[in-house]
């Protein structure tokens, strides 16, 4: 059983951790003691972090102390645990992707993102749990199972980013890194009460995507709060010829956000985008949420928008990118992709270069569209997502206030609208919904405002840190129950040696 004092260092700051480390108050074996013992006693309850290398990381851990004690200069995560959502490569560790195909892959190299942590000096203990190839916004798969509310594990914690989500949440490690396409980072971040920022395309390489001009996918982080993420941004932004979108900057700017005084911002805001389908509740939530808010504000002004085709835009440019990705597996095995990446690539594959022309073309229709909402606001607020969180037994929101959905994503259109303007986006932790549930604020910047937005919302969130209506709520893990049914009840067969839920010093490949 873990000591009080060891569960309290794990629910540090990742920047108070990392002050700590660098003045000789805490050791990096401590803290990773401390986070292995979180993990221990609650990733049973959520299912949020897979396969573990926990050998490998105790050592890196003594020799992150050893280097501390010798005066040695530090990088900026030096010492820092970190999770690795499980569509990115890591050398060494099990990488499945959630899909069987993938069951006992372990890769030789690091993808280019967890390079760059591993260099500032963060400690990988383990990968984040995803839907299968990331597909969707609940993270199931039939090689882990499902990943939990950390505030009921009955509900599902988003995706593709949830076992990070769920992960910060409970305190189980400081830094989790996330992607987002039509919302994977956002999305988690609002159904679990922490922070996920979407930067403008190109500030951190994204060396994975096939079709390398497309702006729609990003890598980006997650933390508890605002400043944890601009930490690990630090870390990894900045120009690689994998990712021709990326470009010369200076990272360490992320480290000295701009001081941002509310009552100069001018704030418009909308429940839906004028398109989207949004549950009662949610647009409750949302009017609450200004109601509170909008006196921060030189002005807080709902606005409608007529921003185009945006859903069928999305279709055409998500459906691309599977299409451009997955040939080769399809071609081979259809049915190795899974049911959602099947139904894109085919989605995909009945389209024509018309259609292909065509949605290029809106999208930068759509992208001028927004530009003129900037020229009297600073930033746009909406809900993250249009409903709480469900069961993490039905696959996605079927029918939203009385509409059936089109496909297993147009849920997602809150955050895929954004995405398409190529704007940077961050959910914020804004307090509950009424069903005691996180609710998500999704904050936009101005067309590569990254440090404008980020330097907004933190002003945010330590306005929201003294309203009890919107500061961030946090799990209750006195009160955890094991999901029912269980959330691995989907895997098909486990990895090669796996030790379920049970941190173990066995190599690898072993599962938490």
């Amino acid at each position: 059983m873990p000591q009080p004092q060891a569960l309290v260092l794990a629910e540090l700051s990742a920047v108070e951790q990392r002050r700590l480390i660098g003045t000789r108050e805490i050791s990096p074996v401590e803290l990773l003691e401390s986070c292995l013992d979180r993990i221990e006693r609650f990733n049973p309850y959520v299912n949020a972090v897979t396969a573990t290398s926990l050998e490998r990381a105790r050592a890196e851990a003594k020799a992150a102390e050893a280097a501390v004690m010798r005066g040695e200069p530090l990088g900026l995560l030096h010492g820092l645990p970190l999770g690795v959502k499980d569509l990115e490569p890591t050398a060494g560790l099990l990488s499945t992707m959630g899909t069987p195909s993938l069951r006992n892959h372990v890769p030789s190299r690091d993808v280019e993102l967890v390079a760059r942590l591993r260099r500032a000096g963060a400690i990988v203990v383990g990968k984040t749990n995803v839907p299968e190839m990331g597909a969707g916004a609940n993270s199931r798969n039939p090689v882990w199972g499902a990943t939990g509310n950390p505030f009921n594990p009955n509900l599902n914690a988003g995706g593709s980013s949830g076992g990070s989500a769920a992960a910060l949440a409970l305190d189980l490690l400081p830094l989790c890194t996330g992607s987002d396409t039509g919302g994977s980072l956002r999305i988690p971040a609002a159904k679990c009460g922490v922070v996920g920022f979407r930067p403008s395309p190109g500030v951190v390489p994204s060396v994975r995507k096939v079709l390398g001009g497309s702006s729609i996918s990003v890598v980006g982080p997650m933390g508890r709060t605002v400043d944890d993420a601009c930490l690990q941004l630090a870390a990894t932004a900045g120009m690689h010829p994998g990712d021709p979108l990326s470009y010369p900057l200076d990272a360490g700017t992320f480290l000295q956000l701009p001081r941002v005084d509310l009552s100069r911002l001018r704030v418009a805001w909308t429940e839906d985008f004028g398109t989207c389908d949004v549950d009662p509740a949610i647009r409750r939530a949302m009017r609450e949420k200004i109601a509170a808010m909008r006196h921060w504000f030189a002005a807080c002004d709902e606005i409608r928008f007529d921003l185009g085709e945006v859903h069928r835009c999305f279709d055409v440019l998500r459906a691309e990118a599977f299409v451009a990705g997955m040939h080769d597996a399809y071609e081979r095995d259809p049915a190795s992709l899974g049911a959602n990446p099947r139904k894109n690539y085919e989605m995909g594959a009945r389209m024509s270069l018309l259609d292909s022309a065509w949605a290029q073309a809106e999208q930068t229709r759509i992208i001028q569209r927004f530009q003129g909402v900037f020229g009297d606001y600073d930033l746009v607020l909406s809900p993250t997502t249009p409903v709480s969180p469900f069961p993490w037994t039905q696959s996605h929101a079927t029918v939203i206030d009385g509409r059936q959905q089109d496909n297993y994503y147009r849920w997602l259109a809150l955050t895929y609208i954004t995405t398409l303007t190529t704007h940077p986006a961050i959910s914020l932790p804004c307090g509950a919904d009424e069903h005691r549930m996180p609710f998500g604020l999704q904050v936009v910047g101005p067309f590569r405002g990254d440090l404008a937005l980020l330097g907004a919302s933190r002003a945010l969130e330590q306005a929201f840190a003294s309203h009890a209506a919107l500061r961030r709520p946090r799990p209750d893990t006195s009160r955890l129950m094991a999901a029912e049914p269980s959330l691995t009840s989907i895997v098909t067969a486990a990895p090669e040696n796996p030790h379920a839920h049970e941190p173990n010093d066995q190599g690898t490949t072993s599962v938490v």
